[in-house]
């Protein structure tokens, strides 16, 4: 018969077992949530995205980005979707005007309501999109847990506040993924979500003409592509745009991490993926190397984390039967 001793220690580890168990599952997010109350939710993503991106493939970056700014205020509840009479809302904020591709939301939404009115949140539809967009440009795919309810609040200031900026700093960057519960590795793999899309001037020009308040440049920036990058950017330019990673900005690849190993990287925030060990050996190993393979199987493990941020699940929020307005 065992002890005392050994049978207390069993129940306490079995106690902590389920404990651990319980917080693993406490968000109610899993893949495949929709296979009874509509299983063919995924495939009607697909079908209505696969020829949007067929003909407009540079609205990947954007709807990529959507998810992404969607999730780092007040987590991925569908809340940068949100119209406000008064311009108040997430997408109202400077950091959110370059977002495209609102109507190809809507678009999804109305399929799903016509399939299963009421199932389908508008944050779910978010993260899948996000993945079609990506497999679409010849990009990895993965598997995206669903079960996300939509929020009932949208702000302007808070998106202005959690955003994190173009300008930020290594320091600052990992603050801001960590107080998500993202990693370095996150930060770094999420990072090259940027391998796709274009930048309006005024988000990377102080780099080129007064970094420091002085009229000087940027010395992380590589000499070469600033003067290039002045020609595409005169003093002042606000309306030109560059692309992200040039001459592959519409096809998903790792060739960013060679631009950032080039100290091309456009943004201050990309350059400053070399200043940290962990970031930075991630760079040059994905610049080094031939093929996306590990890049890609990253990237899915990376998304899925980040679409786990602050969720509202079970009975919290709502879901939206028009994904710009609360029910």
């Amino acid at each position: 018969m065992p002890s005392l001793k050994l049978c207390s220690s069993f129940f306490l580890q079995l106690i902590f077992t389920l404990f651990v168990f319980d917080l693993a599952n406490a968000q109610g997010l899993k893949v495949g949530f929709y296979e009874e109350t509509c299983p063919q939710a995924e495939a009607v993503v697909k079908k209505t995205i696969v020829p949007v991106i067929a003909e407009a493939p540079s609205l990947a970056a954007p709807l990529l980005r959507m998810h992404f700014h969607d999730c780092f205020v007040r987590g991925c509840d569908g809340s940068v979707l949100l119209n406000s009479s008064t311009h108040q809302a997430e997408k109202d904020a400077i950091p959110n005007q370059s977002l495209r591709g609102f109507e190809v939301i809507d678009r999804v939404k109305t399929a799903l309501e016509k399939a299963c009115p009421g199932v389908v949140s508008c944050a779910d539809i978010l993260a899948l999109v996000a993945r079609d967009v990506v497999t679409a440009i010849k990009g990895p795919s993965w598997q995206v847990e669903t079960g996300r309810r939509d929020g009932r609040v949208s702000n302007i200031s808070e998106a202005l506040a959690n955003l994190l900026s173009p300008f930020a700093n290594i320091t600052q960057l990992k603050a801001g993924f960590q107080q998500r519960g993202l990693s370095a590795k996150d930060l770094v793999v999420l990072s090259g979500g940027h391998t796709i899309g274009i930048s309006h001037c005024f988000s990377f020009a102080p780099r080129l003409y007064n970094f420091t308040g002085k009229g000087d440049t940027d010395p992380s920036l590589d000499p070469n592509y600033i003067a290039r990058l002045k020609v595409k950017c005169p003093p002042g330019a606000v309306a030109p745009i560059v692309e992200m990673d040039p001459g592959s900005s519409k096809i998903f690849d790792d060739d960013y991490y060679t631009m950032v190993s080039k100290r091309r990287g456009l943004f201050h925030s990309d350059a400053s993926l070399l200043d940290d060990s962990e970031t930075k050996a991630y760079v040059i190993n994905h610049a080094s190397t031939l093929g996306s393979a590990s890049f890609f199987e990253d990237f899915g493990v990376s998304m899925v984390n980040m679409g786990r941020v602050a969720v509202l699940t079970g009975k919290a929020g709502e879901i939206r039967k028009q994904c710009a307005l609360v029910n």
